[in-house]
């Protein structure tokens, strides 16, 4: 049944004031002598209306994300690295979100993933005085921005939930600024805080628990440069259950006298869909936007995914991984890759994936397939040759040519044919995936190897203590991305602080 279409609706005044009003220029000014307007400016440089009716959550974080300047370390669309509510899908797929909408615990939980440092308060672990300190020391400064979780009813306004950032506070009326991000439905406006906790202090029916608000800010450390957390599906949960569950239970296994053993028994244990959680994120770009050469841009992007990449094959645990999965054979000096880690599987895979995400669907990457695809090599601005993945992706009868650049860490000299179609290029591959999967869980998992002289051992293999720093980072970030993930496969455990490391 056709729904009659909706032009606007009348803000319900009071209790808000529009903020494009008289009154509402009046608190601006106000607030702005009082010094209560600095994250303002930052917030309404990058504000962005939601491109779905229940984008709310996705687009008041993509908006705060870009006003803190925090770089998602991929492309968005051409050469651009921007946050999107497309891309933030490592807690929930977009196509849950936008049929469902998305809870508070998971906004926190996608904005640790994307690279921010966050601080979440549900109604019933904070106060409204404590709320309004925070909202003061935020409006402050340009390095916090409050994003709200409340219910629309106090405000007299029409829907249910919904998620906005505070653009500012007027200290002498105790009025909030929000930032609607549903700006076809209803203009910005302040609203008495009061009420704003309020509509706060309501409960969530999707979850049975109180809304709320979360600070958000700049971690310190850049994110991740080659990997990250993804749950484009459903399928996750499996993973994110071994790790928190089946890895501790397999630890208790008395017969594991050795580390070759125990990670055998570890892999040999991994769900079928292990490669899904942790992805390597790649540059793509349309072939009409890109000359035939790199950018220095491209080239120095691609420089530190390549360092990242090397210093995970420099560590001892990469050398076990990788004996365990591709035993020596004739060509002993090389890399051999399974089938599963071909670049032609790689090409047909991430280059769908790569036109998907070009073309603005938001939901899915189905529906898009490879016509053709090759590897060829590219001149890195006068730095010798990169690897790119070159394809024609055919939709709707409709074609897209897209080149994704492909981080390789050095060749040592090899036996093997030097041609390009039968070397070996070494591209991430499984074994880089297992080898970082088993540096980013917790210390604290390793506690119930039985076998102390094991448990030392592979505590060594799996330390980060003397890691590179680029490496690291990666690394931590990564943990923080699988802790809040994980945390959230119930439900709402995402926004508890990780656990120290030993």
């Amino acid at each position: 049944m056709e729904v009659a279409s909706l032009y606007r609706r009348v803000l319900p005044s009071p209790p808000a004031v529009e903020f494009a009003s008289a009154e509402g220029k009046r608190l601006f000014a106000e607030a702005m002598q009082g010094g209560t307007m600095e994250g303002f400016f930052n917030l309404i440089s990058y504000f962005q209306t939601q491109s779905e009716p229940a984008f709310c959550g996705l687009a008041s974080l993509s908006v705060v994300l870009n006003a803190l300047a925090i770089d998602p370390g991929r492309t968005w669309k051409g050469p651009w690295r921007w946050f999107d509510e497309s891309m933030l899908d490592c807690c929930e797929p977009l196509n849950k979100v936008k049929a469902d909408g998305i809870t508070f615990g998971k906004v926190a939980c996608l904005a640790h993933c994307a690279g921010a440092r966050v601080q979440s308060f549900r109604a019933d672990q904070t106060t409204i005085h404590d709320f309004r300190a925070h909202l003061r020391r935020c409006a402050s400064s340009q390095d916090c921005h409050l994003i709200s979780s409340y219910h629309r009813r106090p405000f007299q306004q029409t829907g249910t939930g919904h998620f906005s950032p505070i653009g500012g506070y007027h200290a002498g009326q105790d009025m909030a600024l929000i930032l609607d991000v549903a700006r076809f439905k209803y203009p910005p406006h302040w609203v008495p805080l009061p009420l704003l906790w309020e509509a706060m202090n309501t409960t969530d029916e999707a979850t049975g628990l109180l809304r709320g608000f979360m600070l958000v800010s700049r971690h310190t450390s850049s994110p991740s440069l080659l990997y990250t957390v993804s749950c484009g599906d459903e399928s996750w949960k499996s993973m994110a259950k071994y790790c928190v569950e089946d890895v501790p239970n397999l630890l208790k296994d008395e017969s594991l006298n050795d580390v070759a053993t125990l990670l055998s028994h570890l892999v040999e244990s991994l769900p079928a869909n292990a490669g899904d959680l942790i992805k390597w994120v790649i540059e793509v770009r349309r072939k009409e936007e890109g000359e035939s050469s790199l950018s220095k841009e491209e080239k120095e992007r691609l420089a530190l995914k390549e360092k990242v990449l090397q210093q995970v094959r420099d560590t001892k645990l990469f050398n076990v991984v990788h004996e365990l999965q591709y035993p020596k054979g004739p060509c002993s000096s090389c890399s051999s890759s399974s089938d599963e880690d071909s670049l032609s599987q790689i090409a047909a895979n991430v280059c769908c994936q790569g036109a998907a995400f070009l073309s603005g669907n938001l939901v899915s990457r189905y529906g898009f397939c490879c016509r053709e695809t090759c590897i060829k090599c590219v001149e890195a601005n006068g730095d010798g040759l990169k690897t790119v993945i070159s394809g024609t992706v055919v939709s709707d009868g409709s074609e897209q040519g897209v080149d994704l650049l492909l981080p390789t860490s050095p060749s040592k000299t090899s036996l093997c044919n030097s041609n390009l179609r039968n070397k070996v290029v070494k591209y991430p591959s499984g074994a880089d995936v297992l080898t970082v999967l088993l540096l980013v869980l917790h210390p604290n998992t390793w506690f119930g190897i039985k076998d102390e002289g094991v448990k030392a051992e592979f505590q060594n293999l799996v330390s980060t203590d003397n890691l590179p720093d680029l490496l690291k980072r990666e690394i931590m970030h990564l943990r923080r991305q699988i802790h809040y993930l994980t945390g959230c496969k119930g439900e709402e455990a995402c926004q508890m602080p990780m656990p120290p490391s030993p």
